[in-house]
């Protein structure tokens, strides 16, 4: 998902005209579109199931890279320990 400058991002003033046309736009093409005012950057537009998938993304891979620098600082357990304490035979 690479943004296209020529599609992705419009002026502040075009979601006022036509909103309707921007969120569909970012629901067809699954990516983020930026709005500007006075050519700076001001928000994001995305459709909802793309931000829950990128939020879901971002959660799991918080939870790997904090799994490796636990191994990475001897901070392991077995995995009968863990069995244990989650309480699973």
């Amino acid at each position: 998902m690479s943004t296209k400058f020529s599609e992705d991002i419009i002026p502040l003033g075009d979601l006022k005209v036509n909103p309707g046309k921007v969120v569909s736009h970012a629901n067809e093409t699954h990516r983020p579109i930026l709005l500007t005012s006075r050519g700076r950057g001001v928000a994001v537009v995305q459709a909802l199931k793309d931000f829950e998938e990128e939020a879901e993304q971002r959660v799991f891979m918080q939870g790997i890279v904090k799994g490796m620098m636990d191994l990475e600082e001897g901070r392991e357990i077995s995995l009968a320990e863990a069995k244990k304490r989650l309480g699973l035979k």
